[in-house]
């Protein structure tokens, strides 16, 4: 059965940080691209950041480079997104995403982010 099971979300003031992590069980993790997406109350889900396979390249969106990285342990099938200065406008719902070389990938059911004074 596949699983992916966010965590790590909470509040956490302006300027802080999160670590969010997702730990994947029932597929080849490895073989896997993995994405980090969030979507706020009101608008679309949008990528905020992806890792390749083997861990070697990665993609952010413009509003969190700098501030955020992912990163992965294929030996522990896990991903994380380290968010560091947060800002209020990062309050949303993180999921993570599996996604094969071909094929359909798998949703997380998301961790909520508050970025909140």
């Amino acid at each position: 059965q596949v699983q992916l099971v966010e965590s790590g979300g909470g509040l956490v003031q302006p300027g802080g940080s999160l670590r969010l992590s997702c730990a994947a069980s029932g597929f080849t993790f490895s073989s896997f691209s993995l994405s980090w997406y969030r979507q706020a109350p009101g608008k679309e889900r949008e990528l905020v950041a992806s890792i390749s396979s083997d861990g070697r390249r990665t993609i952010y969106a413009d509003s969190v480079k700098g501030r955020f990285t992912i990163s992965r342990d294929n030996a522990k099938n896990t991903v994380y997104l380290q968010m560091n200065s947060l800002k209020p406008e990062d309050t949303a719902v993180y999921n993570c995403l599996a996604l094969p070389s071909l094929g359909e990938g798998y949703w997380g059911q998301g961790t909520q982010v508050t970025v909140s004074s």
